[in-house]
């Protein structure tokens, strides 16, 4: 165990000279010409624009090593930054290793947050709030300056030469930090704002705390203090989100408490008031690095430059077409102006790939120069060309989940021409989770064994799980656990005391709880506005249960009218937490998936069973995940489904960031395509579910990126003709006029398409229904019209008089007008009698 101190961790760090420079290097034998160019460039700012699996670790850990063992740098001269904990130790070991023994007193080896903690410990009561900052906090400042940080007012502090620990509180006046502060977790955080926010009488529901909580960590993210967040900002949450920061700043300084984002702001704060303070660490830091530098927010920018500012020995590692974190602060800008911000740089590109294939190289290559904010480089491999880009449309998402689960099993057992893949080495990487879904659906259904990377499986999602509680309830109005689960979710003013009442009531009555509540009410024990939403949920649920035996309504239909009734729909819709949307769009995911089922119960049997099934851990499992989770991570076999225009690339991100959002979408595209070593799969549907209703789906821009003689069609020509823009094998052919048909995207709106669509899901099953080829008429131009003649097994004949989606108004000549969903009316002409 090394004796090493980190409170010592700058002492005796002169630099006497040491015969080292002799000694032999072995480890600058295994470096490629790029890399051994950026080890050895030592003295002055480099930029390391390291491409995807071109050896960057290695890269950066060599030069460490190699700073080491030249004697230009002892170990706690050395300021190595990365983004994870997990990056830091494997970098810690690879150095050791290299040096073929442990490495000790290395205490600058960590992660942003990880060394903020160590340097504010050393200097938090230079931290204070003076009682004129306090007593006045500001309404919205003014754009900050380039540094931005003149976050608070400091009373005079006499330094000394080297500075100490501060003990006591002896500095300034007004309220400081001390040594042994807290660090809050979220839920603290939460809580703290809370309190805020009812004392200043505002309304948390219509503004709840988690969205204040994110509006000042992105403030904090851009290094803007109260004083500094500019006019524009200052209408945030409800134009009182300013002096609420501010309260929230002295609040945390008074429980001597930071937040995470305080961390990086409160040294970047030191460094900018106290220049002795920032003078000191730039000596101690002799040589700073920097992973993954295309991922920094402004506030760790401005901590770097401001510690690089002196000797300028900084080494940033990092790749501008994997910058896929804005939405969380990251600033591509950063590492798009380093040689602006240090003059004479030297730019060494790492551009030999160790990881993937030339033709996946190739493709990933062409679709990121799409891309006008790029620095540039073409990434290479002599491993060879390998298989080409595999291209391939399908009908639905359905028919995309089946197909990619056969081609699974075939790489599996090793049918394809190829040796066996084990599944530990295939993902599938989707653009948003409730992709994940129909995939989760499917291999549940055949025993495929699956892991969920970065985040909980569909059905184990809270919103589903709360959804299927209220199905639950529903179908069975005994199910207790399924009604505790739901009685206050959304919240219906009912605590602990009320809960017990129902409890007590129904063991006393030896009924359910759904009874026990009903009687709560009727006797008058709960009462108020509590017993008042218990009556509507206990109505709300018999009038529920009866609907499930009305065969006007579907189950779908009937799933989706109780999260609307029960309000649960409507809380997600007014949580201003950014994980809301993807919430609401599982739930969506979870009505559309009833499609498959005869019936609420077979559905609910169905996920009880394949769930219960797949809790047996299997060795081998295929990885779903997003491809953000992906970053990092490489497999020899790679499927990237949902690749349409509106997912991917993400209209959500177009809408709120435009050209912008469109690029990162992008760089998210050449990430993806980077994963896969040896078999890279993208394919897209023609045809997804989006709020209940089938929409015909355009391919993604991005394939039409592709290049043509790097990408292998396996779409049937009796779907699509082949193929999409470049990616169309034979474009200059001329084609069959079938073919030439399909290709047309007006091609999902004939009738024959909606028929099938439509017949498809009158047969109930009690597992998801399989995709079946059937001939398609291409001729017609719509499948309903207003006034045509319609068959209903029930109502008998009618004529259409309204179409909404999939929903016709009818008139029909013995029921009379009724709304029904089109899939279980028929046209005339195709009655069979």
């Amino acid at each position: 165990m090394s004796s090493f101190d980190e409170m010592d961790a700058f002492e005796g760090a002169s630099l006497s000279s040491r015969a080292m420079a002799a000694r032999p290097m072995p480890y600058l034998d295994t470096l490629n010409p790029a890399q051994r160019e950026a080890v050895e460039c030592l003295d002055g700012p480099v930029l390391m624009l390291a491409g995807a699996g071109t050896g960057k670790t290695k890269a950066l850990t060599t030069r460490i090593v190699h700073l080491l063992s030249t004697g230009r740098a002892r170990p706690n001269e050395i300021l190595s930054v990365t983004f994870t904990n997990k990056a830091a130790r494997e970098m810690k070991e690879r150095v050791g290793g290299m040096l073929g023994q442990a490495v000790e007193g290395m205490p600058w080896l960590g992660t942003f947050h990880s060394i903020c903690v160590k340097l504010l410990r050393r200097h938090a009561e230079l931290i204070c709030l003076s009682e004129k900052a306090v007593s006045h906090p500001a309404s919205g400042g003014s754009e900050t300056n380039a540094s931005g940080l003149d976050a608070y007012d400091h009373g005079p502090v006499p330094m000394p030469p080297q500075p100490e620990p501060v003990r006591g509180n002896a500095v300034g006046h007004g309220v400081h930090l001390k040594s042994n502060f807290t660090i809050l977790d979220t839920d603290d955080q939460i809580r703290l704002l809370k309190q805020l926010i009812q004392a200043a009488g505002i309304d948390d529901k219509r503004w709840p705390a988690r969205m204040l909580a994110n509006i000042i960590d992105d403030w904090k993210n851009r290094a803007l203090t109260p004083e500094k967040v500019p006019v524009a900002d200052a209408s945030a949450y409800n134009h009182r989100g300013v002096e609420l920061y501010a309260q929230y700043q002295r609040r945390l300084i008074e429980l001597n408490a930071v937040d995470f984002g305080d961390l990086l702001l409160h040294m970047v704060t030191i460094f900018q008031n106290h220049p002795d303070v920032l003078e000191q660490y730039q000596r101690w830091f002799r040589y700073i690095m920097v992973d993954e530098y295309q991922d920094t927010n402004v506030a760790q920018y401005l901590w770097l430059r401001l510690l690089a500012g002196a000797h300028k020995n900084v080494c940033c590692v990092g790749d501008d077409d994997q910058s896929i974190y804005g939405w969380r602060g990251a600033e591509v800008g950063n590492i798009l102006r380093f040689e602006k911000d240090f003059p004479g740089a030297m730019v060494v590109r790492l551009e030999q790939n160790y990881r993937s294939t030339g033709h996946i190289l190739a493709a990933a290559s062409n679709v990121i120069r799409g891309n006008a904010g790029r620095l540039g480089k073409e990434l290479w491999t002599d491993a060879g060309d390998g298989e080409k880009v595999r291209l391939i449309g399908h009908w639905d998402g359905e028919e995309e989940a089946r197909w990619i689960g056969e081609e699974i099993e075939s790489m599996q057992r090793g049918t394809r021409g190829q040796s066996p893949i084990g599944l530990n080495s295939m993902a599938i990487l989707v653009r948003a989770s409730h992709q994940m879904r129909a995939f989760e659906d499917r291999f549940l259904t055949i025993g495929l064994p699956y892991r969920v990377i970065g985040g909980p499986r569909f059905y184990e999602r809270m919103e589903i799980r709360d959804a299927m509680a209220y199905f639950r309830v529903v179908v069975s109005p005994d199910d207790d656990l399924a009604f505790e689960r739901i009685v206050n979710t959304p919240k219906r003013g009912l605590g602990d005391k009320a809960q017990q009442t129902i409890q007590t009531i129904a063991r006393e009555n030896g009924v359910s709880l759904v009874e026990g509540a009903r009687l709560a009410v009727e006797s008058g024990q709960i009462k108020g506005k509590g017993g008042g939403a218990l009556r509507e949920l206990v109505e709300g649920i018999a009038r529920w249960g009866r609907m499930a035996g009305d065969a006007d309504i579907t189950h779908m239909e009937l799933a989706e009218i109780i999260l609307d009734e029960s309000g649960y729909t409507a809380m997600w819709q007014n949580d201003k937490n950014p994980d809301s949307p993807g919430r609401l769009e599982n739930l969506k995911e979870l009505v559309k998936a009833l499609e498959s089922f005869e019936n609420l119960q077979g559905f609910l049997e169905h996920v009880s069973l394949v769930m219960d099934n797949d809790k047996q851990d299997a060795d081998e499992k295929v990885s779903i995940m997003t491809l953000h989770a992906a970053k990092g991570l490489e497999f020899p076999a790679v499927f990237l489904p949902g690749w349409e225009d509106g997912l991917f690339p993400s209209q959500r991100s177009m809408d709120e960031s435009g050209l912008k959002g469109l690029e990162e979408e992008r760089r998210l595209a050449y990430v993806g395509i980077t994963r896969a070593e040896e078999i890279c799969t993208i394919s897209f549907a023609g045809n997804r579910r989006v709020f209940g209703q089938w929409q015909s789906q355009l391919p993604s821009r991005f394939i039409d990126e592709l290049p043509e003689e790097h990408v292998e069609v396996l779409t049937p020509p009796g779907l699509y003709g082949g193929g999409y823009g470049a990616a169309a094998p034979g474009a200059g052919q001329v084609r069959s006029t079938i073919e030439e048909k399909v290709a047309q995207a007006d091609g999902y709106n004939s009738p024959g398409w909606k028929r099938m669509q439509a017949r498809a899901g009158q047969y109930g099953m009690s597992q998801p229904k399989e995709s079946k080829h059937q001939v398609i008429d291409l001729t017609a131009t719509s499948s309903f019209t207003l006034g045509e003649r319609v068959f209903h097994q029930k109502f008998g004949y009618g004529a259409i008089t309204g179409i909404e989606g999939d929903k016709l108004e009818i008139d029909f000549e013995k029921a009379g007008p009724k709304k029904v969903v089109a899939k279980f009316v028929t046209a005339t002409d195709d009655v069979p009698f």
